[in-house]
């Protein structure tokens, strides 16, 4: 009988796994040169869009200037060739940072960029930071009060905050506190005092508030941020009832985990479960959705600006449009989605760091 002779397995090579770092690189790489594409299609639309209805020294100065002038502008500008190669040529021009002037008021749109876009950027910052403060520790609270009075007064807040339009919202806020009650301005980013004294100074950033730390003036700083409440809060309870139910629905997953529930066995508070072990884990939602927040506050922008007379990217835009100035509107529209591309793929790097799952 012949023997059995026993032989090993066949061995077989482990697979080459990605490491952190490879994933963490490829991930960024990809996200990064999906900006391009992104701001390309955007720009391509806006343009179009913008020629729907004609040349933009038409659609400015039609029916305010005799037909022979507008025909020369029109010329000069070279809005009368084929409209290909003015796209081509607009590409160009946008390469080499070159947006061309305003209509309306002949300044340089890069300049208009540059002064009324940190005032948006400030009323975003702000916005945002309302919207931190109060949605996390709400929706915090909500979960630990779940399905308890609290928690349906919470819910409710949440809804109304994001359903309630922000124009709306600004007014309200306007009547009741500037208005009625006096303790707050109805308008402006500071007051006059402080605005002569942020123009006088050396390389300003724009952003009042940081200017004012710069130069150590405590009292414009105050001035600054008593303007800032009503616009800050207006914007960012939009966001904040996002955040709210957002925090509460993830702590409520996470207080059923094992980990938690261990922890209530061995007689933790359940303040301390929702402080210390379910927080974090719902800060990864936050995080994920704030690039999709960034630019629903953009947008935003534009009417809170011109509800508080905040003479940033959306104050402007609303004049341009008024004034059917193509050219300025066609340059802040895409700034702004140059703003959404670039924080969707910061907030992706960020989301990316917190949770490694997020890169595959």
């Amino acid at each position: 009988m012949a023997t059995m002779i026993d032989t090993p397995p066949p061995t077989v090579a482990p697979a080459k796994s990605k490491s952190a770092g490879g994933g963490l690189g490829r991930y960024i790489l990809i996200r990064f040169l999906l900006i391009f594409p992104t701001i390309f299609i955007l720009v391509t639309l806006v343009f179009f869009l913008m020629r729907i209805t004609g040349d933009p020294i038409t659609a400015a100065q039609g029916g305010r200037l005799p037909q022979e002038q507008i025909d020369a502008l029109i010329h000069q500008a070279g809005y009368d060739r084929n409209l290909f190669i003015q796209y081509i040529e607009y590409l160009g021009h946008i390469a080499t940072g070159n947006f061309g002037r305003t209509i309306s008021d002949g300044r340089p749109v890069i300049e208009m960029l540059a002064t009324f876009g940190a005032a948006t950027l400030e009323l975003s910052v702000n916005a945002l930071l309302v919207a931190l403060l109060v949605g996390i520790p709400l929706g915090m609270f909500a979960a630990h009060k779940r399905d308890k009075v609290p928690d349906a007064f919470l819910r409710l807040f949440a809804i109304l905050s994001y359903a309630t339009p922000v124009f709306f919202a600004g007014l309200l806020l306007k009547l009741i506190f500037s208005v009625g009650l006096g303790w707050f301005p109805v308008a402006g980013r500071a007051s006059t005092t402080t605005e002569l004294a942020m123009g006088r100074l050396a390389a300003p950033t724009g952003i009042y508030w940081l200017d004012a730390l710069r130069s150590s003036d405590l009292a414009a700083f105050g001035d600054i941020v008593h303007h800032a409440v009503l616009p800050a809060v207006a914007l960012g309870l939009l966001t904040a009832g996002v955040f709210l139910r957002l925090v509460r629905t993830n702590v409520i997953g996470t207080l059923g985990k094992d980990y938690v529930e261990a922890g209530r066995s061995r007689g933790v508070s359940e303040y301390r479960l929702v402080t210390k072990h379910a927080y974090k884990p719902a800060l990864i939602p936050i995080i994920t959705v704030m690039g999709l927040q960034i630019a629903l506050m953009l947008g935003g922008a534009v009417l809170t600006e011109t509800t508080f007379e905040w003479k940033g990217l959306g104050y402007q835009l609303a004049q341009y449009l008024t004034a059917r100035d193509f050219v300025a509107v066609q340059g802040i529209v895409m700034l702004l989605a140059v703003i959404v591309a670039v924080t969707n793929f910061v907030v992706d790097i960020a989301a990316a760091l917190i949770d490694p799952r997020v890169r595959y």
